[in-house]
């Protein structure tokens, strides 16, 4: 164990001296960071935590020391903090007749010599020590903002109970190394590598020696083996995979505290370490099985958790609802600890039939985006588990990665490139018709396009809209948005092709594929034509595949719509 955590009050610290080394930069805290403190510590009302005798408290960012002898400490995170408390204790002591002023902690910067000489005598402070260097300078003008900021105070403001709520209720989060070099410890906590986030500062309460309820010999092996689990757990949910169908969009460095957030029944999200207090109040009063008892805890969300994910008809079901929002994965793990399997998976499907309960597929329009995306997710979903010998998951990792959007399956005319207009063209007159153009009006006025045609946008509009009418000669315009002309699809497939006519757009789908992008079952199918009668016309997405298509989409989702 090379750490010791635990929290101390304001008034706790008075016993101690801190050493503040010279790899640690100066005092900089401004006015505005001074003000919030204050305000902060004034507006905070302490309260009853049910059922014990203990009330809530003010808890302030963590200290990261290391003793050095007796009760001196090496600051080796927090010196700002504590900078700024020893300001306000200093300040408030000069209420009292100086023989019964309150001994307070010892600061002495390696960097100025005669630092606690200078701290120790703040309110003879003149200009001319304040300006001797800029530490002192911050000092001094921090010192000045927290005297003007009590005498702004109202005439209702009660000054004793200020400080008794500074010096009691509020409380610093004491992380004592172990470790032997110091630059070390700064370095990681300060590039951000190893931050002091609330898994962090838990994994120091389950790994610290007083909290097990054994001897030396099987203290030293629980550890081992909590260590080696909580690595197992966070290797785990560092899988994008395994993480996205679990939370959708969330972002983390340390995934494992996302389950101790589940947990936390008191979230404050004003309180940035509200998940850590939780814990501790969990530990503290209660038996030596408490490290027992919350550890299996969180094992057990965990393999809850990875038995959905290994079962491929619950991975599915519990990611179509976790990516369009419209679960938390925290109310699906409550609700399935209440019911049997197959209870949860009937609460599953009436959720998803929930979740497109208003929704009445033949009137799906393109316009209509968030209704025809998580149509579309699922009908992709559905279809990949008809199949009993599909063993394929869908990446929802790389739905929202990518940002997967609907896209139209074959052109529309609202959508004109503005530029790379000759290669459009040339693109599109390899797969003209010739049984359709069958003059060849349609090639020669392609070829007869000179380039300073192409900047006429009138021009190049009336001969767009031509060929895209030659691709679209079956489908009626007022179809083209319909959802039998959508699919589903990556963005950057989407802008690679630009609105170009069908047989493009395949052949950019077919050329993706076999570089071994993920392109969503349905839309495969789609542009390989799996909804044509044979002999497909190749280069057409046509009324009957639209009909097709359409047949596919309400036979697929016909339990799940109204």
């Amino acid at each position: 164990m090379k750490s010791k955590l635990e929290l101390k009050t304001i008034n706790e610290l008075r016993e101690f001296s801190f050493f503040i080394p010279k790899y640690q930069r100066g005092y900089r805290w401004s006015s505005n960071e001074i003000k919030d403190l204050l305000n902060d510590i004034h507006e905070f009302k302490p309260k009853q935590i049910e059922n014990t005798d203990r009330k809530t408290w003010y808890c302030l960012q963590p200290i990261v020391i290391k003793n050095i002898i007796d009760s001196k400490f090496e600051v080796i995170d927090g010196q700002q903090r504590l900078t700024s408390i020893y300001l306000i204790l200093y300040y408030l002591n000069q209420y009292l007749n100086e023989d019964f002023r309150e001994k307070l902690y010892e600061l002495d910067y390696e960097t100025r010599t005669d630092s606690t000489k200078f701290l120790e005598n703040l309110s003879s402070t003149n200009p001319d020590n304040m300006d001797q260097n800029i530490d002192y300078y911050y000092i001094s003008n921090a010192y000045q903002t927290i005297k003007e900021w009590f005498k702004s105070q109202p005439n209702s403001f009660n000054r004793n109970e200020f400080e008794s709520n500074f010096k009691f209720n509020t409380k610093v989060i004491w992380f004592e190394s172990y470790e032997s070099n110091s630059v070390e410890i700064f370095t990681r906590i300060n590039i951000g590598k190893i931050p002091l986030t609330n898994s962090e500062l838990i994994k120091a309460l389950f790994l610290n020696s007083s909290n097990f309820n054994y001897d030396n010999e099987k203290l030293k092996l629980r550890q081992l083996e909590i260590a080696s689990e909580w690595d197992m757990i966070e290797q785990s949910l560092q899988r994008d995979k395994f993480w996205y169908f679990l939370t959708g969009n969330k972002k983390s460095i340390n995934r494992i505290e996302f389950i101790f957030d589940l947990i936390n029944s008191n979230n404050d999200k004003d309180d940035k370490y509200s998940t850590f207090r939780f814990f501790n109040e969990r530990f503290k009063g209660k038996s030596k099985d408490a490290i027992e008892i919350n550890w299996a805890e969180i094992k057990k969300r965990f393999q809850r958790f990875n038995e959905w994910y290994d079962e491929r008809e619950l991975y599915h079901k519990i990611g179509y609802l976790i990516s369009i929002n419209f679960s938390s994965i925290k109310d699906l793990y409550d609700f399935s600890s209440q019911m049997t399997k197959s209870e949860f998976r009937i609460y599953l499907n009436e959720l998803i039939k929930e979740s497109i309960n208003d929704i009445v597929l033949d009137e799906l329009q393109y316009y209509d985006k968030e209704s025809v995306r998580k149509t579309l997710l699922l009908y992709n979903i559905l279809t990949m588990l008809k199949s009993d010998k599909d063993n394929s998951y869908f990446p929802f990792d790389l739905y929202k990665n990518e940002k997967w959007d609907i896209e139209h399956i074959t052109s529309i005319k609202n959508n004109m490139p503005e530029k790379n207009r000759k290669e459009w063209l040339e693109d599109a007159k390899v797969f003209i018709d010739p049984t359709i153009d069958k003059k060849g009006l349609l090639i020669s006025k392609i070829e007869s396009f000179d380039d300073q045609d192409f900047t006429d946008d009138e021009k190049f509009k009336n001969l767009y809209e031509e060929i895209i009418n030659h691709f679209n000669f079956n489908i009626k315009d007022e179809d083209l948005n319909d959802i039998s002309n959508l699919t589903l699809l990556d963005s950057e497939t989407n802008r690679s092709y630009k609105n170009a006519v069908f047989p493009i757009k395949r052949k950019t789908i077919i050329d993706r594929d076999k570089q071994g992008i993920f392109i969503p079952l349905c839309t495969k199918n789609v542009f390989l034509k799996y909804f044509s009668d044979y002999p497909p016309k190749i280069s057409f997405w046509t009324q009957e595949d639209r009909e097709n298509y359409d047949r596919d989409l309400e036979f697929v989702l016909t339990d799940y719509l109204n």
